[in-house]
């Protein structure tokens, strides 16, 4: 024990929870905080140290991991009374693996800077199944030297590392990339429609799809999925499951767009997607998908 690294991981949700129960390792002791407290106390079961409050993990750890929800959560994360910028001791390393603006990411870099303490920008994709896996990507940005003392920390739940380049990069290259992403759902979505108003199946589309590299893996899981799901569910059940994530899909695609404004960049197609992605997530303003047929491949 009194050789491990006290690490502190901040978010318990789908992707947070996961990631941080890898660091409930040999060579860390991590100390975990969310304002849900079932999250926190299965962490502890899992063998974490349960915290009451941002400033007693802050206290505690030299490096803290940040994985909420926006940018206004990072922020009181950051600087409310009892926060991480008055409590952590000079020196901490802040890695924040939340998809927020960059404009925010690099202000909260240079206010942590000034106050003797390192941020970075660590934001993460894989999705919670990658998380549980431990198989997440990570797209840094930042100094080599803060990269490479947070990497041991990282590669408890990595598969790859990216080293973006300067503090901002790691969340550029987030925002680039979940901007494709759900221009890929919307994409298949629509394509899938077609297909089945034709008489195909999702499955036929994916069979051909993968074979020439227009359709990946997790277009498909997502759309057959949502599909599935939307046949036997009403507009309240997709709502619980598929909700939140249209929600964040939103959220995530209006960083992007703040970002492009920033620097003059016109994105029409990710505004056309940021409008679109709820109902997307949710089959909502679509039919009802009809029930799959098997189609032959040939």
């Amino acid at each position: 024990m009194g050789n491990r690294i006290n690490v502190g991981y901040i978010g318990l949700g789908n992707i947070g929870k996961p990631t941080a129960k890898h660091l409930v390792c040999d060579a860390f002791n991590a100390h975990v905080y969310d304002v849900y407290q079932p999250a926190v106390e299965e962490m502890v079961e899992a063998g974490a140290v349960g915290c009451s409050s941002v400033a007693e993990l802050a206290q505690a750890c030299s490096h803290i991991g940040i994985c909420v929800r926006d940018d206004a959560q990072v922020k009181a994360l950051l600087y409310d009374e009892g926060g991480i910028f008055a409590t952590a001791a000079a020196g901490t390393r802040i890695a924040i693996h939340s998809t927020v603006t960059q404009a925010n990411l690099l202000a909260w870099a240079g206010d942590a800077t000034e106050r003797g303490l390192r941020l970075i920008d660590a934001p993460i994709t894989g999705g919670a199944h990658r998380a549980v896996a431990g198989t997440l990507c990570y797209m840094v940005g930042g100094e080599q030297a803060d990269i490479e003392a947070c990497t041991p920390i990282f590669n408890t739940s990595a598969e790859k590392i990216v080293h973006a380049g300067p503090i901002g990069s790691g969340i550029a290259l987030k925002l680039c990339n979940n901007f494709m992403q759900y221009a890929e759902f919307v994409v298949m979505a629509e394509a899938t429609r077609l297909a089945e108003a034709c008489g195909l199946s999702v499955n036929v589309l994916r069979d051909v799809g993968m074979s020439n590299g227009v359709v990946n893996e997790q277009m498909h899981m997502f759309v057959s999925g949502r599909n599935a799901l939307a046949l036997q569910c009403t507009d309240e059940d997709m709502q619980q499951f598929f909700g939140v994530m249209g929600r964040l899909g939103r959220k995530d695609l209006e960083c992007a767009l703040a970002t492009a404004g920033e620097k003059g960049v016109v994105m029409p197609t990710a505004e056309f997607i940021r409008d679109r992605i709820e109902d997307v997530f949710l089959a909502r303003d679509e039919s009802r998908p009809v029930a799959p047929q098997e189609s032959a491949a040939i």
